[in-house]
């Protein structure tokens, strides 16, 4: 099929094809059209290990391309999009037709081979008209893509035109907006809303970015195991995998940004720890460049002696490294306001108005996304969010031996960053911003620990950093649209939540700010588009800001 007629004169073009086979060819055609789309979306079921969607970018954010690692049905239920154009190959069971038929655009177009007479008529039946078949290959597959699966296949083609009501088109945003917050969550929105012709103004407190949570020498990149695969693991699965591809796309991890992908060791705490990691691993079967389930006796010895998890692909990064790389991404088109001080948020019509501790007016704007100090703000006070402090022991190279790869169990080693290694970090319920001794023997007792090694660090000075992590009630983040807690009382699910109009949040990444950060903005910089999401929408649920407000009317409270 040739998809050009259909793509023409759109800002956007969503394709839905039942089999991935690269898409060489339909980009290829999407490139070589002057009037092509500024965007074009392909999402594909792709056959894959790791189950769950995969989002990855390609033409510098112009082609989008989201592999979908599930059967069809269940694919199509999960799916969040509006699809212009459907590709069918055949094989793919019954079913589908009446999911599909509740993602489709007025007016999408449909090409396929291979199906039965069953299928067409469940097509036909939800939809579907205008259908026409043509035996032998598909005259226009050079130009769209498409393969044709084996000889002399039986097309079919049709246009959606159903009777049923279909939803308006929403109106193209007006791609202009403020963010509060210049950490990793503040810094990866300004990039993925700039990426797709935003404007955006960054205000943010201090006089640089990545000054509090995200000030950190080192980070940790590493993805949740569960035997059950429950929504956590699913969401950092995604969110590392994305994470992955995305620093790699600023310049690499190791080469623009600071850090280095030299694995991760997650050591079992003890014997019974390890028969629940030994679990996970039958039950998952992970791919062993996802992660390795290593037996005691392997060639990390002593570091693991009931065994423990690698994570190949895992590593450390500087967050502050990884903010200036996300910034300077952004070029022109965003606008920093360093050394803010405190600020406050007011409606203003359509519009929200910034202004400092002095009253004036920073910056204005429809659409303002909180990436920090959501406690400090009228707006988003009421968030359950706890601010947990964390100390990281800084301590010379040659105080601790040289592993090779970031160590975690019951506390973290990472390799040199900024000339010391990092351990920690400790969980206190205070809010304490010195260092303090207490905090430091804590780290150092359970590095020694993880080592064997009792002597270690002994006469280590009192050095490293104190942070706040944000940390909600599930330890998921918060992404999305903020919640109206005080018109909340009839809603029974997200959609219907009353939520304050403009504002979002990308709050709550507590430890995994490197993991959370890039997958987060491209998840609100979709909906803010209006775009397929990069996620089940299960799993988007799982991260609206609005759930605790549902839970705790269904517990009474």
């Amino acid at each position: 099929m040739d998809f050009r007629p259909h793509w023409r004169g759109r800002e956007r073009f969503v394709i839905f094809d039942s089999k991935c086979d690269g898409g060489a060819a339909l980009f290829e055609a999407w490139r070589a059209d002057p009037q092509r789309p500024k965007r074009l979306h392909v999402i594909a079921l792709a056959a894959g290990e790791l189950p769950g969607f995969q989002r990855v970018l390609q033409e510098d954010d112009a082609v989008t391309l989201d592999l979908l690692h599930a059967p069809m049905e269940a694919a199509l239920a999960q799916l969040s999009a509006r699809i212009d154009a459907v590709v069918l190959h055949g094989g793919e069971g019954e079913g589908f037709a009446r999911p599909l038929s509740r993602l489709l655009a007025r007016d999408a177009v449909l090409w396929s081979e291979g199906l039965s007479d069953d299928q067409i008529a469940e097509l036909s039946s939800t939809g579907w008209k205008n259908g026409v078949r043509s035996a032998g290959p598909d005259p226009d597959v050079g130009d769209s893509g498409v393969r044709s699966g084996g000889p002399d296949p039986i097309c079919w083609t049709a246009h959606f035109a159903t009777r049923k009501p279909i939803p308006p088109a929403p109106p193209e945003p007006e791609r202009r907006a403020i963010v509060i917050g210049a950490g990793l969550a503040g810094a990866a929105a300004c990039e993925r809303l700039c990426a797709r012709g935003w404007q955006v103004t960054l205000v943010e407190r201090h006089a640089e970015p990545a000054m509090e949570a995200s000030g950190n020498l080192a980070g940790i990149t590493m993805p949740l195991l569960s035997k059950d695969d429950n929504v956590a693991s699913r969401l950092s699965r995604a969110a590392f995998l994305f994470a992955r591809d995305y620093w790699s796309r600023l310049g690499g991890v190791g080469a623009a940004i600071d850090g280095a992908t030299c694995g991760v060791l997650l050591a079992a705490k003890d014997a019974a720890n390890a028969g629940l990691q030994r679990a996970i691993a039958a039950a998952r079967q992970f791919p062993p460049g996802y992660a390795q389930w290593l037996e005691p006796g392997s060639r990390f010895g002593a570091l693991a002696p009931h065994g423990a998890w690698l994570f190949p692909q895992g590593g450390w990064i500087r967050p502050a490294s990884a903010c200036r790389a996300m910034l300077g991404a952004c070029g022109p088109r965003l606008k920093a306001h360093f050394g803010a001080g405190s600020v406050s948020l007011e409606r203003d019509g359509d519009a929200w108005r910034v202004r400092g501790a002095d009253g004036q007016e920073i910056a204005r704007a429809p659409i303002v996304i909180v990436a920090a100090g959501a406690g400090q703000l009228a707006q988003t006070a009421a968030l359950p969010l706890d601010r947990v402090r964390g100390q990281v022991t800084h301590l010379a190279p040659e105080a601790l031996p040289d592993l090779g790869l970031v160590l975690c169990r019951e506390a973290y080693v990472t390799p040199v960053s900024g000339g010391v290694k990092s351990a920690g970090a400790s969980y206190d319920d205070d809010d304490d911003p010195a260092l303090r001794a207490s905090s430091q023997l804590e780290n150092l007792d359970k590095v020694r620990s993880m080592l064997a090694d009792p002597e270690l660090a002994q006469d280590a000075p009192l050095a490293g950093r104190v942070g706040f992590r944000s940390v909600a009630p599930d330890r998921l983040p918060l992404v999305g649209a903020l919640p109206e807690p005080d018109f909340a009382l009839g809603a029974e699910r997200l959609r219907e939540l009353p939520r304050q109009p403009g504002l979002y949040g990308l709050l709550g990444y507590a430890s995994r700010g490197l993991t959370w950060a890039p997958l987060a903005a491209e998840l609100l910089a979709a909906a803010l588009e209006h775009e397929p999401l990069p996620l089940e929408a299960k799993l988007a649920e799982a991260l609206d800001p609005g759930r605790f407000l549902l839970r705790a009317r269904r517990g009474g409270s």
